[in-house]
């Protein structure tokens, strides 16, 4: 049975996983048809950033709206989680008042906590360990591509960050060969990453080699070097990760048929090129819209109740 609220991919299954991608390619069929379903009507989904946004926010305010119900958008201004009242406090009276929340902000366990005191479903939009929706999007989006998920070779170039974290997870679920090429000290969640090879469902390497890394790749990811709250590392970072970047070069490595993704914002020139991120391998564009639907599922998942 799928949990009362959306956190983790470690906390589903792999069956709610699949489950997520046929509703998923349903809502998106339906979707290019400008056929809207209802599934929220009358639902109101409260939506808080403590973190700026374009994708995260553009896809759950529109895709609220194409179920059928109303995005309430709010800063961290309006409530000031644990600050102005706690967060068991806040988490009680929104629940009053809406039949769901998403939430995009720093702190994991506040995430964790807010879900543990609300009455409705809570979904971590983004947070400093994990992005859990990110990386179910980009699965989807390579299945859409790729026709199966079968045999797949997962090379993430850069930084083991939240993006990572959640692949691990995945990884965790989903049989896959998953390789981190990223420079030594950068590694992903200590917890996490054992989780995941104790698991014993993927093939899981952390490497510093990037070129041996993604021979026979089926997709290369990228991610910013620098991620929101690092940006006093930023020179350092650069510095650490300029021969990680996924080039014209390094993408000959690779299987013909690679996949490139990117979970945005990018900076062109840096992890990724321009021949790249606009070229024929890229589905960049594809995932970021895949954040719409995936979402959708998620909140019908939850909320259609």
């Amino acid at each position: 049975m799928f949990p009362k609220d959306f956190l983790s991919i470690a906390d589903i299954t792999a069956d709610d996983i699949h489950n997520l991608f046929d509703l998923c390619a349903k809502l998106k069929a339906q979707t290019k048809r400008g056929q809207f379903v209802p599934y929220l009507k009358n639902k109101h989904v409260a939506l808080i950033f403590h973190k700026p946004s374009l994708r995260t926010r553009f896809s759950f305010e529109v895709g609220v709206s194409q179920l059928g119900g109303h995005p309430m958008y709010i800063t961290d201004k309006e409530i000031q989680l644990g600050v102005r009242e706690s967060i068991y406090d806040a988490a009680k009276v929104m629940s009053r008042f809406v039949e769901g929340i998403m939430i995009r902000t720093f702190s994991h366990d506040d995430v964790r906590q807010l879900a543990e005191h609300a009455d409705v479903p809570v979904i971590n939009g983004l947070d400093d360990l994990l992005h859990p929706c990110q990386v179910l999007g980009d699965l989807f989006t390579v299945l859409e591509h790729r026709g199966n998920l079968n045999d797949l070779k997962v090379v993430f170039v850069g930084d083991g960050n939240n993006v990572c974290n959640s692949w691990l997870n995945a990884a965790s679920k989903l049989p896959m060969h998953f390789v981190l090429a990223r420079p030594e000290g950068y590694d992903p969640n200590p917890e996490i990453l054992e989780n995941a090879q104790a698991a014993g469902i993927s093939t899981i390497e952390l490497t510093d080699d990037v070129e041996a890394a993604v021979q026979d790749a089926d997709v290369l990811y990228s991610d910013t070097w620098t991620s929101m709250g690092q940006e006093a590392e930023k020179a350092k970072r650069e510095a650490a990760f300029a021969k990680f970047q996924i080039n014209a070069e390094l993408i000959k490595r690779a299987k013909p048929t690679v996949l490139v993704e990117h979970c945005l914002p990018a900076y062109r020139g840096k992890e990724i090129t321009d021949e790249v991120m606009d070229g024929p391998h890229s589905i960049v564009f594809d995932e970021a819209e895949n954040r719409l639907h995936i979402q959708k599922a998620i909140m019908v998942t939850l909320m259609d109740k």
